[in-house]
């Protein structure tokens, strides 16, 4: 296909009359490349004494595993007409090369895009591979954030991808040297920054069981760089964070939680391939809410739900569900609806355009007909603060966004229900955000986030989002939404074009790990929970209006198990040396007035085991501070009230 370009794994050969391991006659005309490469594989592998082989740069997974289009998705539309016959044609490539190599392990890099996006683009049915028995493991993690900083889009891959899986390995991958680009990202791209660990190693799986499962295999790109140098400074400097994320990796849930469609997305391409636009949007969008901030490290599968929740009733009572509109009268549909109505809280992202009535009852939703295009933003729903103003107007592409923009509320008269924006062109209105809380759901809520993709393709290999300074980024109200179940993260920056912080919170043995990537420094960083304002570990925060402040460095990785509710001030949270037999861990809160403050013990503490101390210090013997259980609702943790001064607490 010329230079820079890729090479069909389904290809088929010319003759040739060379003699090859495999051929020693020659190539016959119109041979499998799937054949000819598995027949040669098996040969090199087994003589030359090989563990397994690795399959690179997307090989076997579609035609061009770098660009955002392929053989289906041309940047002008979908070639339906070819899903069928390319699909056949991956999977062929695979059992072909099965049946010359049965047994060498196979190990994947995979795209540097998402199962949606290879699926709808490019025929990809990662499905059908996993299912085929190929002895594969599954793609990593891609190293592209290290060179464009696209963590949004390193994170929806990983994600999508480990939703559902062969059996029960994945790998994390790690880009330290490169040996064939002249660059050792560790060194340089990311300027010894350890954000592309943290960032992935703060994701996991949740498994049909509703176990946390993190990956099994660890992989470095590379061991030498581009001369063959092993640099004895890079392991020593990236091997603390390694082995610190994985001490930190998650064991239950995240503050949001990705149900992927896995099964609906491989259904739709096979059986509603008019859908195709839905699928190569609903990933896009969540890679430029990742980008903007969205704290998304948790994924399970739409068809691990139902069994993960019975077989662990309270899983995701401190979590927010983010999901697309369920399939009509789907065994998921059920345990979403189910979910709100017995006090959980979900989002639903993406279009309408198929939903029963019996979830258009629960989002009180109607659909009128599409607009696209310029759309004026009527409300103002704007957590972040930015000098040079927001933009009122975005552009809604019906190409990029799964549909044109239909949804309203249909009974505007109902008192449970609050529109948070709506959007506008000429005398039409959508409402484009909204939420809904009956009294009777026991504290349930859902809101329901329409999404504007705000990218376009304008050639070469991403989409690229829109500009920031014209248009408004539709995919932030993702996160500006999770303010409705009083989870606030904002962002104070100078212009709308400076970059938004990547965040992920990581429940890590009751506690919890923030990490983040931050491109510009420049911005200030707001948080306040339903706990309150969390006090990150060994930082101190400006609290303005209940909102702990931070300035943050490029990459953190920070643990909180103490969050404040307090209206102003410079509060801290250090740790402090043990000191006394059977205590494990002492932290100091200091620069309290009037506060309640909230703490994350450890699983194992017990209300005996947790003390609190007011003003005072070592022996421990004075000042003992009462406390009591916090609300179940927002997890094992215990409250102090109404103190000023410093509060030292240990367990």
């Amino acid at each position: 296909m010329g230079e820079k370009s890729f090479v069909f794994s389904y290809a088929t050969l010319n003759a040739d009359k060379t003699p090859y391991a495999g051929f020693p006659n020659g190539i016959p005309d119109n041979t499998p490349f799937g054949t000819f490469f598995g027949r040669q594989s098996q040969h090199f592998l087994k003589d030359l004494g090989y563990d397994y082989i690795w399959f690179s740069n997307g090989f076997g997974f579609g035609m061009e595993p770098w660009a955002s289009t392929g053989v289906i998705f041309t940047g002008k539309g979908f070639n339906e007409e070819k899903l069928a016959e390319t699909k056949e044609k991956i999977i062929n490539f695979w059992s072909l090369f099965r049946n010359e190599c049965p047994e060498f392990r196979i190990e994947t890099r995979g795209t540097n895009l998402s199962t949606g996006i290879d699926l709808a683009k490019d025929g990809v049915d990662l499905q059908a591979i996993y299912g085929g028995g190929f002895n594969i493991l599954p793609p990593p993690n891609s190293p592209w954030a290290a060179l464009d900083g696209d963590f949004g889009l390193e994170m929806i891959g990983y994600m999508s991808r480990m939703a559902q899986l062969p059996d029960d390995r994945y790998i994390f991958r790690y880009y330290t040297h490169d040996p064939w680009w002249l660059n050792s990202p560790w060194l340089d791209r990311y300027g010894r920054e350890p954000h592309d660990i943290y960032l992935p190693m703060a994701v996991a799986r949740i498994n049909e069981k509703g176990e946390m499962h993190l990956p099994t295999h660890l992989n470095f790109l590379t061991i030498d760089d581009s001369f063959g140098n092993m640099p004895t400074q890079v392991p020593d400097e990236v091997t603390p964070h390694i082995l610190k994320a994985r001490y930190d990796s998650p064991t239950s849930p995240g503050p949001v939680v990705w149900v992927y469609p896995f099964e609906e997305y491989h259904d739709w391409a096979k059986n509603q391939p008019q859908r195709l636009p839905e699928i190569y949007y609903g990933d896009w969008f969540i890679r430029q809410a990742i980008n903007n901030g969205f704290p998304l490290n948790t994924v399970i599968s739409t068809k691990y739900l139902a069994p993960a929740v019975k077989n662990k009733p309270g899983l995701f009572k401190e979590s927010t569900l983010l999901a697309i509109v369920p399939e009509a009268g789907s065994e998921y549909e059920k345990a979403l609806i189910s979910h709100v109505k017995n006090g959980g809280k979900l989002i639903v992202f993406g279009p309408a355009d198929y939903i029963s009535p019996a979830f258009a009852e629960l989002l009180n939703l109607q659909n009128a007909s599409p607009i696209d295009g310029e759309l004026q933003i009527v409300n103002h729903y704007m957590p972040d603060q930015v000098e040079t103003g927001f933009p009122k107007k975005i552009r809604h592409q019906a190409l990029f966004s799964g549909g044109g923009l239909r949804t309203k509320v249909k009974n505007t008269k109902d008192a449970h229900t609050t529109v948070q924006v709506t959007m506008k062109q000429g005398q039409q209105t959508r409402d484009a955000v909204w939420t809904r809380a009956l009294p009777d759901w026991k504290g349930g809520k859902v809101a329901y986030v329409r999404g504007t993709n705000s990218s376009h393709f304008e050639g070469g290999r991403l989409l690229k989002p829109d500009d920031a300074n014209e248009y408004f980024i539709g995919p932030a109200y993702l996160r500006y939404v999770l303010k409705e179940f009083g989870m606030e993260y904002s962002v104070d920056k100078y212009a709308p074009t400076v970059k938004n912080p990547v965040l992920t919170i990581a429940r890590n043995d009751n506690g919890f790990q923030f990490s983040g990537y931050v491109p510009n420094t420049s911005v200030q960083h707001r948080f306040k929970f339903p706990q309150g304002a969390p006090v990150l570990l060994g930082y101190d925060t400006r609290l303005r209006n209940g909102y702990a402040i931070y300035s943050l460095p490029t990459a953190f990785h920070r643990e909180v198990r103490v969050f404040v509710e307090q209206q102003d001030g410079i509060v801290s949270c250090k740790e402090m040396h043990s000191g006394e037999l059977g205590i494990s861990r002492r932290l100091a809160i200091s620069g309290l007035k009037n506060a309640t403050v909230r703490v994350y013990p450890t699983e194992e503490t017990t209300d005996e085991s947790i003390h609190f101390y007011l003003n005072t210090t070592y022996p421990w013997k004075e000042g003992k501070l009462g406390f009591e259980k916090g609300d179940p609702a927002l997890g094992k943790h215990y409250v102090v009230k109404n103190v000023t001064g410093d509060v030292v607490v240990s367990w």
